[in-house]
């Protein structure tokens, strides 16, 4: 016995001394499958690179080591064994997000967008990667799926709120589904990121031109074609708008660059634009500059030429030494402001755009930009400052006035707000959005008529704006117009009849009008679209209650207090039809009997009717219905 202890004994110190693992340490392949998933985390290469080979180390057959041989492979540019070994890390680990997300990302890049979909859906539901939801964003789009396409590309954007390309791409959803107001809101971003953004100033203009807002088109198009000049798309609309203003010689001009011939206007031919900044070249202006380092004209001269030609880097520094030398130049400290923009370097774009409008207080786009910058900062009494320079020297600016509107708005200046409101609406005077905004604040101020009447402005737009309909009922509710609630309820169940709450809304005021058949047919299809609406199903419990059907009504009423414990009027009700249906019995006191025990029988009866059971003849509008109309 002895000895075959001691053998045990010696056996566990072996096994113990040799390294045998007994997991006391965890599980390997749990701990690289967190190392993995930080990976993406990592910036310094050398801590990718150790953790990558501590993963195929510690697991090498499991999911987390085949993720990393996926990662190597698709540095390299092997798409086929990155998908593959994607694949084998989702075999050990179909759960496992960042494999998901990866491959479906490849999947997107080979063109498979049906097997992206799958892939990207699970990695989302794992990892909220801005790459993933560009991706989803981008097939949606493809396929004018444009809620879901809006939906993606915001969620990219919460991570990334400095990528132009995300504001242009929302911007371009929002055209494409018919909401130009809010695509105008993208693309200002995008400008406020990248003023010298392409696709911006164009998709700007082209918005402008349907509005026949025709002077902030021409802004736009011109700094496009700053960016572009060899755009013929640029050129071409600018010849439109020339020919348009009936300015022959610039349509023809700019239909010659866009590759089209002359315009019906006139037979004039243009002379080659002297693109030499004053005859001189670049080399000239170079070799003038090593001579006379202080030659500002050249500096300036220099950095137009380069901006020009697309070269901002070289642009940038010109701009610098011709600021430095105190250029009197206007535009030269906008362009630099620009620039800097482009580099996010935010401090320097406000000191250069500060400097444009000392030099010039009639440089709008350096009080813009200044404005939107402080708008992005949240310093709103610095942006109205600037917005209102703008405004003045270029009033027909509905996008700034709408701005300007929402700021007053937020600060609670109503008047201001309102004002503003109506600069936005002298221009642009079936916008849903001003519309729809400055009737909230005349329902605020208790001006009922105008508040109406813009809401019933956004209706006509757009039948399908819940926010203005909702508003309009809750003005119709003050007012106690109760037929005009019906038609607007009528209406938004007609447009969306899937929806059990305006279903459940409409039986409200089909029951207060007492027209209890309706109303029991719109609480039902509110129930059936949404078997748990407690709301619902204490209303037709009440409307039973009302008409005398008990039994129907206990049932609604039970399954209210199923799907909501806590509502206290279906509690209420339940007890009302209890007692109807089984009345208590009171025990008389000992020593007490005749009239004295009638009365307390009847006294104790009495007591146990409910404060509020009036409510059920009908002769009021139900607590419900009041509280869901002020607020639906």
């Amino acid at each position: 016995m002895h000895l075959l202890r001691t053998c045990l004994l010696l056996t566990l110190a072996i096994l113990l001394l040799c390294g045998f693992s007994w997991n006391f340490g965890g599980d390997p392949c749990k701990d690289s499958l967190e190392k993995a998933a930080s990976l993406s985390s990592l910036r310094d290469d050398t801590a990718i690179r150790q953790t990558e080979a501590k993963i195929l180390s510690q697991c090498p057959d499991g999911a987390a080591a085949h993720y990393v041989t996926a990662l190597q492979l698709e540095r390299v540019g092997n798409m086929d064994g990155a998908i593959a070994s994607y694949r084998k890390s989702l075999q050990q680990d179909s759960t496992f997000g960042r494999a998901s997300g990866n491959l479906g990302l490849l999947y997107f890049r080979k063109g498979m967008t049906d097997e992206a979909s799958v892939e990207l859906a699970k990695g989302l539901s794992q990892v909220q990667d801005p790459a993933y939801h560009k991706a989803m964003a981008q097939i949606f789009a493809d396929r004018k799926v444009f809620p879901l396409a809006i939906y993606h590309f915001t969620e990219a954007r919460r991570n990334q709120p400095r990528d132009a390309s995300l504001s242009t791409a929302l911007a371009e959803m929002y055209t494409a589904s018919g909401q130009p107001d809010k695509a105008l809101e993208e693309y200002r971003q995008t400008l406020s990121i990248d003023p010298s953004n392409e696709k911006a100033h164009i998709g700007s203009a082209t918005i402008r031109l349907q509005r026949n807002e025709t002077e902030i088109a021409l802004a736009h198009l011109k700094q496009a074609e700053l960016v572009q000049p060899q755009n013929r798309s640029i050129h071409q609309m600018l010849a439109a708008i020339y020919e348009k203003k009936g300015d022959a010689k610039q349509a023809d001009y700019h239909n010659l660059l866009a590759g089209k011939g002359k315009s019906s206007l006139s037979s004039y031919t243009p002379s080659a634009p002297d693109t030499s900044a004053g005859g001189k070249d670049i080399d000239s202006l170079k070799a003038a500059i090593k001579q006379r380092p202080d030659d500002l004209e050249a500096f300036e001269s220099l950095g137009h030429l380069y901006r020009s030609a697309g070269r901002d880097d070289d642009a940038f520094e010109a701009y610098r030494q011709a600021a430095h030398l105190n250029s009197s130049s206007s535009d030269v400290y906008l362009n630099l402001g620009t620039l800097y923009e482009k580099r996010l370097q935010m401090d320097e774009a406000v000191v250069a755009y500060k400097r444009a409008v000392k030099v010039s207080p009639a440089n709008a786009e350096a009080h813009l930009r200044l404005g939107n910058i402080q708008f992005a900062r949240g310093l709103f009494q610095e942006t109205v400052g600037h917005y209102s320079e703008f405004l003045k020297l270029r009033p027909n600016s509905p996008d700034i006035h709408l701005k300007m509107a929402r700021i007053f708005a937020r600060s609670k200046e109503t008047a201001l707000a309102i004002s503003a409101y109506n600069s936005v609406l002298s221009y642009s005077p079936n916008d849903p959005d001003a519309n729809r905004e400055i009737a909230a604040l005349y329902a605020q101020k208790g001006d009922t008529a105008n508040a109406i009447s813009h809401f019933r402005k956004v209706l006509e737009q757009r039948k399908d704006d819940a926010d203005a309909r909702t508003g309009l009922v809750s003005v119709y509710v003050k007012g106690k117009q109760y037929d005009e609630i019906a038609v607007l309820l009528k209406e938004a169940v007609e447009l969306n009849p899937d929806d059990p709450v305006n279903h459940y809304k409409l039986g409200l005021i089909y029951d207060f009008n007492k027209d209890f058949d309706n109303a029991a047919a719109s609480y039902k299809k509110a129930v059936e679209l949404k078997p748990d609406n407690a709301r619902a199903l204490n209303a037709l419990g009440r409307l039973y209650m009302k008409t005398g059907r008990l039994n129907e009504a206990r049932e609604a009423l039970e399954a209210a207090k199923k799907a909501d414990p806590t509502m206290e009027e279906a509690s209420v009700l339940l007890n009302n039809i209890r007692d109807e249906f089984n009345p208590e019995p009171h025990k008389i006191s000992k020593g007490k009997k005749g009239k004295k025990g009638k009365k307390s029988v009847k006294s104790g009866k009495s007591s146990k009717k409910v404060k509020g059971a009036k409510s059920t003849k009908g002769s009021a509008p139900p607590p419900a219905a009041k509280g869901a109309a002020k607020k639906p």
